[in-house]
């Protein structure tokens, strides 16, 4: 017995976001009741992903969701990437002038791991895995960093872009990749911190175990909890949330729109996320240039993006195809160990080489960063350093438009040119970048291999 329509329809999408949100939630009491959850913060949307994978279509068909349900990240990262252009830029109040150095081996070691991250898995698969498995295609290697690097969003994004170009396999390889590196950036994290602890690499927290409680369930008490906007118009007029959510539909709305007009206009493929993101940057400075943005709360329009988020690793762990699995299952597991040994030596030996003060703060959240999404580094960085005392989040922000920029022309050139043949002018322009990011701080003398990994952190 099902309760779908024959052919798909608005209820069909109802059912599917009911059935998500049955699993979400179990995965969140589960969160809140299950030690081993709560040790190592896995993330509500995670757990019911995994019991949406096993009890779906494509595991013990238990639980019925539509044929669509596969497609649903590609909708939702389209809202996430609008909902990160409206947020827009903040100038950071300390000025970019100031702390230049601290600031800048901190970008620089962060754009070097991310450039190493794409350059060595594409060039690796397509040189030497293609001479064992001559099937890969070209963007295999890309892969790895569109889930680690990536995270579920980027994945669904990258995922999207192959398939269009004729790889539809690269979906749930995708989505396979960023919830590995989900795990390895929970449980490595974790790990690594416990560690930390115990031999004084971290500067703000002495003990493991003296963690707030929240933070392993998930469950806020009431005393400690906080607003998560302002309502910045009246419910009489407009509801809030419907008024942020407008925002961000809009800008998504057009950027795919713009999509289909480049794809039947000029023959152009390009990806709708991405154009999703630069029409609502431009909708960005309309809303400032008019003065509208002053009634925008950056606050909410976070949370619906990160409501997206949720639901998008939701469904893009309970759709993934077994059989695909197996298919790729050897140069797969390679990749997937070369981007474990990658993020690994990237915190515990780089990232002391190229951050001089509270280099495990500032490396745990680029570990975080680099094997999942912005919340996991987030997580593991209040976990050492709860009051930014480090400064991390501060230099994070100032380097954004950097970092969001190269991102976006990782996520969606990078994959048009491995489609299309040019492979050696990604591979060289990547190794390019990354070279740039080493040869500054050594230029500038923002290189620390003679400072003890034990070392007291920045002094305010």
């Amino acid at each position: 017995m099902t309760f779908y329509p024959q052919t798909f329809n608005l209820y069909s999408l109802l059912l599917d976001l009911a059935f998500a949100s049955i699993f979400i939630l179990t995965g969140q009491f589960l969160r809140s009741k299950v030690r081993f959850f709560q040790s190592f913060f896995i993330p509500a949307s995670l757990i019911g992903g995994f019991l949406g994978l096993l009890l779906g279509p494509n595991g013990l068909e238990i639980m019925p969701f539509s044929n669509m349900m596969g497609s649903y990240s590609g909708l939702l990262i389209i809202l996430v990437f609008a909902s990160i252009g409206v947020r827009g830029f903040e100038k950071s109040k300390r000025g970019i002038k100031s702390d230049i150095e601290r600031i800048g081996s901190y970008l620089c070691y962060r754009q070097f791991l991310s450039a190493l991250q794409y350059l060595i898995p594409i060039a690796l698969a397509y040189y030497v895995f293609r001479q064992f498995w001559p099937e890969l295609h070209a963007g295999f290697g890309h892969i790895l960093a569109a889930g680690f690097y990536g995270g579920h969003g980027t994945a669904a994004a990258v995922g999207k872009t192959y398939a269009e170009f004729g790889w539809p396999d690269a979906q749930d390889l995708a989505m396979t990749s960023a919830t590995v590196g989900i795990l390895v950036g929970i449980f490595g994290g974790v790990l690594m911190i416990k560690l930390g602890t115990e031999k004084g690499y971290t500067s703000y927290i002495k003990d493991y175990h003296a963690l707030p409680n929240e933070l392993r369930t998930g469950l806020i008490p009431a005393e400690k909890r906080q607003s998560v906007g302002d309502e910045s118009v009246s419910p009489i007029s407009l509801d809030p949330i419907a008024w942020h959510f407008a925002l961000v539909l809009i800008p998504a709305g057009l950027g795919w729109i713009l999509t289909q007009f480049a794809r039947t206009a000029w023959g152009l493929n390009l990806p709708s996320f991405a154009v999703a993101f630069l029409v609502a940057i431009v909708f960005f400075f309309l809303l400032k240039k008019t003065g509208a943005y002053s009634y925008v709360d950056r606050r909410l329009i976070s949370r619906v993006g990160s409501f997206a988020t949720d639901y998008l690793v939701f469904f893009g762990v309970a759709s993934i195809k077994i059989p695909i699995l197996i298919k790729y299952f050897g140069p797969f597991s390679l990749l997937m160990l070369l981007g474990i040994l990658l993020t690994v030596w990237g915190f515990w030996w780089v990232g002391p080489w190229m951050n001089r003060d509270n280099w495990f703060e500032r490396g745990i959240f680029s570990y975080g960063t680099l094997t999942g999404v912005f919340a996991i580094g987030f997580l593991l960085l209040r976990m050492v350093d709860p009051d930014n005392k480090s400064k991390t989040l501060d230099d994070t922000a100032i380097a954004s438009p950097i970092t969001n920029g190269t991102e976006i022309v990782a996520v969606s050139v990078v994959p048009i040119l491995l489609s299309t043949g040019k492979i050696n002018v990604a591979i060289i322009g990547i190794a390019v970048y990354a070279a740039v990011c080493i040869l500054i701080p050594i230029a500038m003398k923002w290189l620390y291999f003679a400072l003890p990994k034990a070392r007291p952190g920045e002094i305010e």
